[in-house]
C-alpha cells in the first residue's frame, strides 16, 4: 500500500476546517464515547480502515470493553448497547447512507426519545464530521499506519 499524498501538507486549511469541527464537537458536551461509537460505526459503513483503526485504538484506551468494539458493526443484536446509543448508532447509518432513504420519521421520533433539538444537531455535525475524515482518508488512499514510515510522506 502507498499513500496517494498527504493532505494535511498539501492543503493545511482543510485540515485546520476539519480541526474546527472537532472542536466545536467536543465542546458540545456530546458524550466522548458515544462519539466514538460514531465515529467507528460511520467508518465500518464506508470503508475506512485508517479512521477505523485510529477509533477502535481510542474507544479501547477510554477503557471500554473488547466486547463492545468487536460488536458495533450488529448493535441490533448486541444487549451491551443502551438505547441511547442505539438510537445514535441507527442515525449514524441513516445519515452515512442517506441516498438510501433519508431520516425516515420513525427514526427521527426515537432519536428524539433520547436527544434534544440542540443534541440532535450536534449529533448530525458528529456523523458529517466523520464522514467527512472518512471521505479525506479513502480518497487521498491513507490507511493503518501510513504516516509511521517517512517514505510514504508526501
Amino acid at each position: 500500500m502507498s499513500l496517494r499524498f498527504n493532505y494535511y501538507a498539501a492543503c493545511p486549511e482543510a485540515l485546520q476546517t476539519m480541526r474546527k469541527l472537532e472542536e466545536f464537537i467536543k465542546e458540545s458536551g456530546l458524550d466522548r464515547t458515544l462519539y466514538e461509537l460514531i465515529k467507528i460505526r460511520a467508518s465500518q459503513i464506508n470503508g475506512c480502515a485508517f479512521c477505523l483503526d485510529m477509533h477502535t485504538r481510542e474507544l479501547r484506551a477510554m477503557g471500554e470493553t473488547e466486547q463492545r468494539v468487536h460488536l458495533i458493526s450488529v448493535w441490533r443484536e448486541s444487549p451491551c448497547f443502551t438505547d441511547k446509543e442505539r438510537a445514535a448508532l441507527e442515525l449514524t447509518e441513516a445519515v452515512t447512507r442517506i441516498a438510501e432513504q433519508g431520516v425516515p420519521a420513525g427514526l427521527y421520533d426515537r432519536v428524539r426519545q433520547h436527544f434534544d433539538e440542540r443534541e440532535y444537531t450536534i449529533l448530525i455535525m458528529a456523523i458529517n464530521t466523520i464522514n467527512g475524515w472518512n471521505r479525506l482518508a479513502i480518497s487521498t488512499g491513507m490507511y493503518p499506519g501510513c504516516f509511521d514510515r517517512s517514505s510514504d510522506r508526501s
